[in-house]
């Protein structure tokens, strides 16, 4: 599926980019330009000669804009069009070398694990069919003991009735013991391979396990829960965990991508020297800064080089500013782009245009109980107005304000659902303003539930 995904893409033109990314997030225009571009140059650097190609680094982008206006989701829909290994990360969860917590380089080894599973995933899709055939030979062996026995032709053609059978479903809830291993995890060289603490902790148990040697257990489960476990069990066996690993270092190293977010709250703010918070900020900034620039980050996977990841980073900058980052980390986000503002009218098309608007969320929802729910187009505008409004009087949450605002006018409807089938319910601005005006024009209240 992803490689169709990158397929396609390698066609499409930052035009054709921005406007599948319109499908799902409304204006910020900037934005999507820069990352369109930002991706297709991915795609360009790939067709280059090899000299060329290393001597070209990824323009990394800096987001600017207040909590809600879209930052994250452009990054999250890119990497779906990309169909590239994407890490999302907060630049607060990490601390400066030598203090508890973690430390910035598992943000590389996040993004690698992250590349193996879509690898892995990939290729088990090309096996399901023989791992299916697989799974039903074990069952038929659990079912028709000794009935594999060569030149057996009754034997042969019983099996293959059982099969028959067994792929109708007639066998499902017949009782069968299976023997599945109790694997160990990661072996004990890899628990140094990361030299981190957090990541020795996590995978001492599997490597003891493995020392000691992995061991069966016999399970009695039925014929249904057994063909899940053996279809698990086999899709393993027929991956080839060799190349699943260099296929994805590969694809992690020139095309990863890493979403650094709240990496304003890295920043520091004064100019001043002395000890405090600020300083523990630039340590990170300095630790991360290496990553950027381009270094060989040690896994358990072997060594995985940063140089070619496209790093997007994002973040408020209400209280401090993208100056405020130490320079030689600015200097490594060239492209800067700054989000505007949700107006009112924009609030209007998230709610109905986007391909998985929130009005057609609740819509869906409450259809599995039976109930039609109709918004007209005023009651719309007047949700609109009432999240515009909240946003403007309290704090500016940007989109999130309409899940909060949605979910209060919904709750009696969404509780009351199950008792109505069949009925159609009329969203209306009379019906808004019966659920919502009281708690929008008392303020106080409003900061609390809105």
């Amino acid at each position: 599926m992803n490689q169709s995904v990158n397929l396609q893409l390698d066609q499409m033109t930052p035009r054709q980019i921005v406007e599948e990314l319109d499908k799902y997030i409304i204006g910020q225009t900037k934005a999507k330009k820069a990352v369109a571009i930002a991706l297709r140059n991915r795609t360009r650097r790939q067709q280059l000669s090899a000299e060329m190609r290393d001597e070209v680094y990824p323009k990394n982008i800096i987001m600017i804009g207040s909590t809600g206006v879209g930052k994250t989701e452009i990054a999250r829909r890119l990497s779906k069009l990309s169909g590239a290994p994407f890490l999302k990360v907060e630049a607060t969860k990490y601390t400066e070398v030598g203090y508890v917590g973690r430390d910035v380089e598992s943000m590389i080894r996040d993004l690698m694990a992250t590349a193996i599973a879509l690898v892995k995933t990939e290729l088990q899709a090309n096996l399901t069919g023989e791992a299916q055939l697989h799974t039903e030979d074990a069952l038929l062996d659990l079912l028709l003991p000794g009935s594999r026995k060569e030149g057996d032709a009754s034997g042969t053609e019983t099996r293959e009735k059982f099969r028959e059978k067994l792929r109708r479903g007639d066998f499902d809830d017949k009782k069968v013991e299976i023997q599945t291993s109790v694997k160990g995890g990661n072996s004990a060289v890899e628990l140094l391979g990361g030299a981190n603490l957090e990541e020795m902790d996590q995978n001492l148990g599997g490597a003891l396990g493995n020392i000691f040697g992995s061991r069966k257990k016999k399970r009695t489960v039925s014929v249904k829960q057994a063909r899940e476990i053996l279809f698990a069990d086999e899709l393993d066996k027929l991956v080839d965990m060799d190349q699943v690993v260099e296929t994805a270092r590969e694809r992690a190293q020139s095309m990863g991508i890493i979403f650094i977010d709240e990496i304003d709250k890295i920043a520091s703010r004064n100019s001043g020297g002395g000890g405090g918070p600020d300083v523990s900020r630039e340590g990170v900034q300095r630790d991360i800064l290496p990553i950027i620039e381009g270094s060989k980050v040690t896994t358990k996977w072997g060594a995985i080089d940063t140089s070619h990841i496209l790093f997007i980073a994002a973040g408020a900058f209400h209280v401090s500013k993208p100056s405020d980052l130490i320079p030689e980390l600015q200097g490594r986000f060239p492209i800067r782009v700054e989000l505007e503002d949700l107006t009112h009218a924009d609030f209007q098309r998230i709610l109905t245009q986007p391909k998985n608007n929130l009005l057609l969320q609740y819509k869906e929802l409450l259809r599995t109980e039976g109930v039609e729910v109709i918004f007209t187009e005023e009651a719309v505008d007047r949700l609109a107005s009432y999240a515009f409004e909240v946003n403007s009087t309290t704090e500016n949450i940007g989109a999130r304000r309409l899940h909060t605002v949605l979910e209060l006018l919904m709750e009696e409807l969404s509780f009351t659902a199950p008792e109505i089938p069949g009925q159609s319910v009329t969203i209306t601005p009379e019906y808004i303003d019966e659920r919502l005006k009281p708690v929008v024009q008392d303020q106080d209240l409003a900061r609390y539930i809105l």
